[in-house]
């Protein structure tokens, strides 16, 4: 059949493919690098303290060994 012999409407058959047509948003990147940045200076800052950070005592010291009377 030939295209031209159709009932429906070329114009109109177009802007309902245009209107069924998926959207492609395009995704920012600002904010994904904000957040791997703010992760990993997080992660390095963690580190650090835990290395540097004197070691706690878990274990308490008798009377006699601190001295006392």
């Amino acid at each position: 059949m030939d295209p031209r012999d159709s009932a429906l409407d070329p114009v109109a058959v177009a802007y309902v493919r245009a209107l069924l047509r998926q959207k492609t948003r395009g995704q920012k990147m600002a904010p994904v690098l904000a957040a791997a940045a703010f992760a990993a200076l997080c992660a390095i800052s963690f580190a650090t303290v835990m290395v540097l950070a004197p070691p706690t005592v878990t274990q308490h010291l008798p009377d006699d060994r601190l001295g006392g009377p």
